[in-house]
């Protein structure tokens, strides 16, 4: 089945809860829902990478279960901008594609949102190399080196906008897939992302997929099986709810 080039989905941050997106992945393969959008931040951008790439579900658990930190952090030598040095991801993205690729050449429509350090702004890399966009989207400050992109500094995109659903909108989407991490509780880092939870569940044009990780870890990989599970509960839950909204407005429609 082709892919639906006005889906999107949204993948939000948060560590290792990240993982949980993958149980997401797996419950629309399985439902022949395809999306040909794909927006993330953070852990959020790791995942949609690897969708946007071409792997299916079941190769991104492989991933999933297989990741270690090292693959895209280690200590730095030079800890002047962060303690880690982001230099190992760009060597992950070469092994798992051969190269590193533009991001307008993968096969789904890509972006990952960073936030620009100077302007406290949200940038869309939908462009240029893959790895810049990953290295900016993930660079936590004091933790991960910020990227220079042209006249640009870029950091962590969750201290702006931790859910991209208006990534996808600007990619050509006009129905998105959201999936919001930290759906019960929320830290100071995201608390941006809270006050717009509401217009999340009114909005007809989404589907809000909200996995719960309370008592999960969140900065070490012990939990990811138990991550993926709760994606693929989360996505059952949205989907059959969104599926019963749809034909409660086709009753309606028919019988007025």
């Amino acid at each position: 089945m082709s892919d639906d080039q006005h889906l999107g989905i949204a993948l939000g941050g948060g560590g290792a809860f990240g993982a949980a997106h993958v149980g997401v992945l797996q419950v629309l393969a399985e439902r022949g829902i395809h999306p040909g959008i794909v927006t993330g931040t953070s852990s959020g951008a790791l995942v949609g990478a690897a969708y946007a790439g071409g792997a299916d579900a079941a190769l991104i658990e492989q991933e999933a279960l297989e990741f270690r930190w090292n693959a895209i952090a280690r200590w730095s030598r030079t800890p002047r901008w962060g303690l880690l040095d982001a230099s190992a991801l760009t060597a992950s993205i070469t092994s798992a594609f051969g190269h590193d690729p533009l991001i307008e050449q993968l096969p789904r429509r890509f972006a990952a949102v960073a936030t620009d350090l100077r302007t406290r702004r949200a940038v869309l890399l939908d462009h240029g190399p893959l790895s810049v966009a990953l290295r900016s989207t993930i660079a936590v400050p004091g933790l991960l080196p910020p990227v220079r992109r042209g006249n640009t500094l870029l950091a962590d995109g969750g201290m702006v906008d931790n859910v991209p659903v208006e990534a996808a909108r600007t990619l050509g989407a006009t129905r998105v897939i959201v999936v919001r991490l930290h759906a019960k509780w929320e830290n100071v880092r995201m608390m941006r992302t809270l006050t717009r939870t509401a217009d999340l569940v009114t909005d007809p044009s989404i589907v809000l997929v909200q996995p719960e990780m309370e008592r999960m870890a969140q900065w070490t990989m012990t939990d990811v099986p138990r991550l993926i599970a709760e994606g693929r509960r989360a996505a059952v839950v949205a989907l059959d709810e969104a599926d019963r909204r749809e034909h409660r407005l086709h009753e309606i429609v028919a019988h007025p």
